[in-house]
């Protein structure tokens, strides 16, 4: 029994650390346009970032399309 005097705070606190936690990303903008993430997997981009260079067989792959 007196292990929930140490159980039922620590719960507490965590439902609010979760809570707070959502409550962050509510704000932050982190959970806007979701469809758009969904379409972005489905996107033929190859993944890299605009200053990354590809690796060799990617660059061989474009130079040969064109």
């Amino acid at each position: 029994m007196d292990i929930l005097y140490l159980l039922i705070p620590l719960s507490v606190l965590l439902v609010l650390l979760i809570v707070g936690v959502f409550g962050w990303a509510i704000n932050n903008g982190q959970l806007e346009d979701l469809e758009r993430e969904g379409i972005r997997i489905l996107e033929d981009d190859h993944g890299f970032d605009e200053h990354q260079v590809p690796p060799p067989d990617v660059r061989e792959e474009s130079r040969s399309s064109n």
